[in-house]
Parts: C-alpha cells; structure tokens; sequence
C-alpha cells in the first residue's frame, strides 16, 4: 500500500517553486510507444497510473488529479470526466466539451483496480489519486506530479518532458492507429469542435471505444491491428 514518503505535517514541495512548472512556454512533444515503454520503467505509483490515464483517455493533467473513484462506472466500463484541479483548487473543466462520458478498456480497468486496491485512500468518494500528506483531502500536487515525470524521463532517456505530452501523444497514437479524424476530435473532447461532430452528445459510440481500446494496446504493449 502506497503511503508516500514524505511527512504528513506540510508537503515539502509547497515550499518550491519550479520555473516552468505551471506554464508552457513551448508545443509539448509527443512520444512515440517506444519512449513511453521506457518512461513508465522508471515510474512508481501513482505516477504510473496517472501517466497510464492522461495518455490513454488524452485527459489533461488537472482532469486527471480531479478524478474521484466515484467517477468510474466498473459495471458499465465507464469514466465520467467533470471536474479539474488547478494549483490544488477544485473546478469545473476547462470546456463544456470537456465533460465527457469515456470509454474504458478492459485492460484499462484493471489497472485502475489495481491502483484502487493498493491505494489507502479507495472508498467512492475520495481523489483517485488522494495525497497522504493532505490526509486524502486533496489529490498530489501538479509540482510534484511534474517533478516525478521529470525525474522518470531523465532517467530513461528520453529528454524532458511536461505533462502535456502525453495528451499529445494520445492524439499521435489516436492517429497512428488509423482513427477517423471526426472520432479524435470527440475522443480529444477540444472546444472548438463543429457542431457536426457534437451530434451524439455523451453517447460513447463503438469507434471511440475501438479507439480507446488500441491506444491502450500501445501503452500497455498489446498488440494492435489499424484498421
């Protein structure tokens, strides 16, 4: 079970500021399946579910410390995204596009019980990814979460690299697997998608789910077939 490692009376990293933590000053890259692979070999939970999450539902960084356990529907495979985290303040998310209902591979799922059952903070209502030096009141930090992704690719290899990648990648791999440009756009859920596209509402239709499905092959070093 995770308890982290710092002490419980004030999170260290309150007292940091990093240059270049909450603004990006450049276009995030994208990595390719390979720098993926040999980043998550350096990373330990719950960065390693975090990173999992961002990359295979291309969720942004504050959506994905805003998710509650309660946010999963584990009979219907299921993620409802409502809500962000900004410099530990909870909002709603960034666009009304944002909100949307996502489909979860079963591979995907399994990772996330397995995080939840190892995690000390699993009942419905607490942060998937609580920080036990808030007491679970809040999730981790965004510095924190930075810092970490920093650490695991210098580690691996692979150059630097902001949390904003792996939505970028998401939407590489989105491609790389032959997804119709109309089911990236719903499955990137961005503002300025055309009304045509916005038709089904929070309908999770069968592309995006295939869709979904083939990115997480590609993290989790499934093999996958474009069509």
């Amino acid at each position: 079970m995770w308890r982290g490692d710092a002490p419980t009376q004030r999170n260290p990293m309150e007292l940091v500021t990093i240059k270049g933590a909450t603004k990006r000053m450049r276009k995030p890259r994208s990595l390719t399946v390979e720098e993926f692979q040999l980043f998550l070999e350096h990373l330990e939970e719950p960065i390693r579910t975090i990173s999992l999450v961002c990359v295979c539902f291309g969720l942004r960084i504050s959506e994905c410390l805003g998710l509650r356990w309660s946010d999963v529907d584990w009979l219907n495979s299921k993620l409802r995204v409502e809500r962000g985290i900004v410099r530990q303040q909870v909002d709603d998310v960034k666009t009304i596009y944002s909100g949307k209902l996502m489909s979860i591979d079963a591979a995907m799922l399994e990772a996330l019980k397995t995080w939840r059952q190892d995690s000390q903070f699993s009942l419905d209502e607490d942060w998937m990814f609580a920080s036990p030096v808030k007491l679970g009141r809040l999730p981790v930090s965004y510095p924190w979460v930075w810092l970490m992704f920093q650490q695991a690719a210098s580690k691996a290899g692979i150059g630097k690299l902001g949390t904003h990648s792996l939505r970028h990648s998401y939407r590489s791999w989105l491609d790389a697997v032959g997804t119709p440009i109309a089911v990236q756009q719903k499955l990137m859920r961005h503002g300025d998608i055309r009304t045509t596209m916005n038709i089904y509402g929070d309908v999770v239709t069968d592309e995006m789910a295939q869709a979904h499905s083939k990115v997480v092959g590609l993290a989790l070093t499934r093999k996958v077939i474009a069509n």
